[in-house]
């Protein structure tokens, strides 16, 4: 599959078959999210690979009220938790460099995206949860202090795949020269 073919059909998945994930498939999908691009090669982030379900149902239990991705997280073979270690990423010798802080959210998100590629990539389906109780997952799985708990990404073989959403048009998005200037066409 092509890169843009896999951008614009990626869909998030909710809905998983019971089929297990292989030990090659896993590896080829964390190989792909190793190979993100990251603040100065930092590589912060780190990945917990839950397969056991009543550690699943543990960790589904930690969303928000209404998040419709509880029954993924219990359902999906696999549930990755993404982590990422603290004061790395944005940092030069022990200090944040920019006004941003640590820049860890930003480096897992890329990770995280080319894992979700790939999967889609090997008819895998994904979802990127972010709604849930950061600190009682970290009790949960043992998460030593230094290190968060960013995401966690179901992770199966589609029940089934949703419609594409509606996206915003480029005009409203893209701006040139300077914010509020539209205009395609008008290259000099």
């Amino acid at each position: 599959m092509d890169v843009f073919e896999a951008i614009k059909t990626r869909r998030s998945i909710r809905k998983y078959k019971p089929d297990p994930v292989g030990d090659d498939v896993l590896k080829e999908v964390l190989e792909a999210a190793r190979w993100a691009p990251s603040w100065a090669n930092t590589q912060c982030w780190e990945f917990i690979v839950v397969r056991d379900p009543q550690t699943k149902k543990k960790l589904s239990e930690t969303l928000g009220p209404g998040n419709p991705a509880r029954g993924a997280i219990e359902e999906a073979p696999v549930l990755i938790v993404a982590c990422a270690r603290t004061g790395v990423s944005g940092f030069y010798k022990g200090s944040p460099v920019t006004d941003k802080g640590d820049f860890f959210m930003f480096d897992v998100a890329l990770a995280l995206h080319n894992l979700s590629l790939a999967a889609h990539a090997l008819g895998l389906g994904t979802v990127h949860v972010g709604f849930f109780n950061a600190k009682r997952v970290e009790e949960i799985l043992g998460v030593p202090e230094g290190v968060r708990v960013v995401e966690l990404m179901p992770l199966g073989y589609p029940l089934e795949v949703p419609k594409p959403p509606s996206r915003k048009p480029l005009e409203e998005m893209v701006h040139f020269d300077g914010y509020g200037k539209k205009g395609w066409g008008k290259s000099t």
